[in-house]
C-alpha cells in the first residue's frame, strides 16, 4: 500500500503494523536474539500513530528520500536509524538555506572563503553556529537543534549508542526537527545580512538611516550583532571598499559602542592582529584608525599603541618642520591628543611624544601655530610623572626644541611657560628641586 498525500499538508501513512510487526519477531528469532533488542510492538505502533502530524509540517518539495527511510526505519522499531536519517534531512535543509541565504555574502560577513565546499566542510555545531548567526535559525530552533545534535551523537545509529530511546523521545527528536530544521516556515526576525550589506555599500547613508540601522542592531540578538560588528570593520578596513561604504561602517560603530560587549571587542582584536601577522599593512592602517575613531585603542597591545603614538607624533613633527606649518598643524595636533587622551602612552613611546609637544609648543623664533595652542596645553597640562621628568630634562638633551630654547628667547619663555602648566602637586620633591634648579640655570 501506498504513501498518500492529501491537500492541507496533511499525511497519511498506510497500515502496515499487522505485516510488519510479525516479521520483527521472526526475524529476530532466527539470530536468537530477545525482541528487547529493538523497539516493543507497543513503541512502534505509537511512534507510527503519531508521526503523520509531524511529518506534516515538512513542505511536500523536502519530503524526499531521507524522509521516507526515516518512516520505514520508525515502522520496524530501527528508532536510532530514524533520528540519524531525519537528522541529516536538517543538515542537508540547513545548508540549502545558507547557499540560498548567499555564499558571497557568506564569504563578506566570515572575511574569507566561503565556497559551496567549506559548507559542506562544516562540522554539524559549526553550521547550526552559522545559521543562527544568519538568522536562519531562531534562537528557538538554534536551541532545540543543539539539543537534537547531542541525542544524535549519542543516541543514533550514526555511533554506538549510550541506550535506546522510546517511541516518546523519538517523536519529539521528529517533532523539533521538523518544526525547526525542515519546515520551511522560519521568519527573519533579526537583521537582514544581504540587505544590510548591501545597503552599507551602495550609498553613503543619511543620519537617519545610519540610526535605524543602529537600533536594528540593537534589538537583535547578540550572536547576530557579534557577527556584524566585525564585519563593519572589515568593510571599513578593505582597501577595496568605496569610501562612502567605510564611512557607512564606521558611522554605524560610532553610533553603537555602547553594545560592545568582550566578545564583540574580543572578535575586532583577533581581526586586528590577523592583519598584522598577515603583514596587510593597508588594512593594518585602517584597523588602527578604526579603533583610533572608537576610543578602542585601549584593546590594543602597547606594541600597537606605540606604533599609533608614534606615527601620530611623526606626523605632527613632519608637518610643524614643513611649509606654512602654523596653518597646517592643528589638526595634527589634535589628532595626537585625541589619540593620547584615548590611551595611556607607552613608556617606549613617552620620550618623543613629550619631545614632539613640547617642540610645537614652543615653536620656532617667528612664533607658533595658535589655532594648536589649546591642544598642546592640554596635552603638557595631563603628562604623567615620568612625562613630567622627560620636561624637565629636555634643556640638557641633543634635540631641536632644545636648542631653540637655549638660542632664542621667545623659545626658552614658552618652555618656562609650559612648566607653568604643570599643577605643583603633580611634581615629586624630586622634580620640584629639578624645576628650581632649572629656573635658576635658564
Amino acid at each position: 500500500m501506498s504513501t498518500k498525500l492529501v491537500p492541507k499538508n496533511k499525511f497519511n501513512l498506510p497500515e502496515i503494523m499487522d505485516a510488519t510487526l510479525p516479521s520483527i519477531g521472526n526475524i529476530l528469532h532466527s539470530f536468537n536474539l530477545p525482541r528487547e533488542v529493538i523497539a516493543s510492538n507497543e513503541e512502534i505502533e505509537s511512534a507510527w500513530r503519531e508521526l503523520p502530524r509531524e511529518l506534516a509540517r515538512i513542505p511536500l518539495e523536502l519530503r524526499d528520500g531521507l524522509i521516507a527511510r526515516m518512516c520505514v526505519a520508525t515502522s520496524v522499531g530501527l528508532f536510532d536509524g530514524a533520528i540519524n536519517y531525519i537528522w541529516n534531512a536538517v543538515i542537508l535543509n540547513l545548508r540549502a538555506r545558507a547557499k540560498s541565504f548567499g555564499l558571497g555574502y557568506i564569504s563578506q560577513i566570515l572575511n574569507k572563503k566561503f565556497e559551496e565546499d567549506d559548507l559542506n566542510d562544516l562540522m554539524d555545531s559549526e553550521l547550526l553556529d552559522l545559521c543562527h548567526k544568519l538568522e536562519l535559525l531562531s534562537e528557538e530552533g538554534y536551541f532545540f537543534l543543539n539539543q537534537c545534535r547531542d541525542i544524535r551523537n549519542n543516541f543514533s545509529s550514526a555511533h554506538p549508542s549510550l541506550a535506546q530511546i522510546d517511541d516518546r523521545e523519538l517523536i519529539n527528536f521528529i517533532s523539533r526537527c521538523c518544526k525547526h530544521g525542515i519546515s520551511a516556515d522560519y521568519a527573519l526576525q533579526g537583521i537582514h545580512i544581504a540587505d544590510f550589506i548591501d545597503t552599507i555599500k551602495k550609498d553613503k547613508l543619511s543620519k537617519d538611516a545610519i540610526e535605524a540601522w543602529s537600533e536594528k542592531l540593537e534589538n537583535t540578538f547578540p550572536a547576530q550583532r557579534a557577527l556584524l560588528i566585525p564585519m563593519l570593520h572589515g568593510i571599513y578596513c578593505d582597501p577595496n571598499s568605496k569610501e562612502h561604504a567605510r564611512i557607512n561602517a564606521l558611522s554605524i560603530c560610532q553610533e553603537t559602542i555602547g553594545l560592545f560587549d568582550s566578545k564583540i571587542e574580543s572578535s575586532l582584536i583577533d581581526q586586528h592582529n590577523k592583519y598584522l601577522s598577515k603583514d596587510d599593512n593597508e588594512r593594518t592602517k585602517a584597523s588602527r584608525l578604526f579603533f583610533q575613531k572608537l576610543d578602542l585603542l585601549k584593546l590594543l597591545t602597547n606594541t600597537e599603541r606605540h606604533s599609533i603614538i608614534r606615527n601620530a607624533c611623526s606626523a605632527l613633527l613632519r608637518v610643524h618642520q614643513g611649509y606654512d606649518n602654523f596653518y597646517n598643524e592643528p589638526p595634527f595636533a589634535l589628532n595626537l591628543r585625541e589619540i593620547t587622551e584615548a590611551t595611556s602612552v607607552p613608556d617606549s613611546a613617552k620620550e618623543e611624544f613629550v619631545q614632539v609637544v613640547l617642540t610645537c609648543y614652543v615653536g620656532n623664533p617667528y612664533g607658533v601655530s595658535r589655532s594648536a595652542i589649546s591642544d598642546y596645553k592640554e596635552m603638557i597640562e595631563n603628562f604623567s610623572p615620568r612625562e613630567i621628568e622627560l620636561m624637565l630634562n629636555i634643556p640638557s638633551t641633543n634635540t631641536i626644541v632644545s636648542n631653540r630654547i637655549k638660542t632664542h628667547a621667545n623659545c626658552k619663555r614658552r618652555y618656562l611657560q609650559a612648566l607653568e602648566l604643570i599643577d605643583e602637586d603633580s611634581f615629586s620633591p624630586k622634580q620640584k628641586a629639578m624645576l628650581k634648579k632649572l629656573k635658576l640655570r635658564l
